[in-house]
């Protein structure tokens, strides 16, 4: 009997054993795997997402409350752009971002070059676009309402909003009828502090992102004539059927610019 208790307790003892030794070779392994991936990750994050992050930060735009998907996705569609030559002036990026209320400054204006804030200012959207916020867009014409997606800041001129500047969407479907549907960069004095005081929020256009009456000829000057604006509304179905968010053109435009 005692014979094979002890038989029974070496048993034992061997299977615990075993089983101690396989749950240290199995953190050894888990911490050479955690080590490879801190070591590997670095080296196969791509040219873009290197350069986006870097800009980011360079520009301190999390201080101004711009976040990092917002300004990835405009750098991403402006690279784009640059790869099927539809805009003719690089180094300026502005974006609207139309996740924020009309309260908010929510236009940046970037030298991605000189790696420089130009402007952050407010601006308007369309009256039947929503309250203080731009819930809707479209891009029929009487709709009043603004329209997303990206655009090339082109020629200015001088009408009834004074100096201005049209703009051609460049997404068929999504704004491709801005310019018949005269949507174009114009100052406004309902664009204001003063009138945000007064309202709870700005006035609204009939779908112009309108600047400041103080900002906009400044503004107006820094973006003309070919370069990149991108009006941000997070809709899934938009990112995802649009046809300017390839990452290997950017990539391509990335490494040609800095060439």
């Amino acid at each position: 009997m005692n014979a094979i208790v002890k038989l029974v307790r070496t048993i034992a003892v061997i299977f615990f054993l075993a089983a101690l030794g396989n749950t240290f070779i199995s953190s050894d392994q888990s911490l050479g795997n955690s080590q490879n991936d801190a070591l590997v990750k670095p080296d196969t994050k791509d040219k873009f997402e290197i350069a986006a992050q870097e800009l980011y930060n360079s520009l301190n735009l999390s201080r101004l409350s711009l976040d990092y998907p917002v300004f990835r996705q405009a750098l991403l569609g402006y690279y784009n752009l640059l790869n099927k030559e539809l805009i003719e002036k690089s180094g300026i990026l502005s974006i609207i971002d139309f996740e924020k209320p009309s309260t908010d400054k929510r236009l940046f204006v970037v030298d991605l070059e000189a790696k420089k804030l130009l402007h952050n200012t407010l601006v308007s959207h369309g009256k039947n676009s929503g309250w203080n916020y731009a819930s809707k867009y479209s891009n029929k014409p009487n709709s009043l309402q603004s329209s997303i997606g990206l655009f090339k800041a082109a020629e200015t001129y001088v009408g009834k909003h004074g100096f201005s500047l049209r703009l051609d969407g460049l997404e068929k479907g999504v704004n491709h009828k801005a310019r018949d549907r005269a949507i174009v960069v114009h100052g406004a004095d309902y664009v204001s502090e003063t009138f945000i005081q007064k309202w709870g929020r700005l006035g609204r256009s009939f779908g112009c992102p309108a600047l400041p009456q103080s900002e906009h000829k400044q503004i107006i000057n820094h973006i003309k004539d070919g370069t990149c604006l991108f009006i941000f509304k997070k809709d899934s179905t938009y990112l995802r059927n649009s046809d300017f968010f390839n990452l290997d053109n950017a990539e391509t435009a990335l490494e040609e610019e800095s060439a």
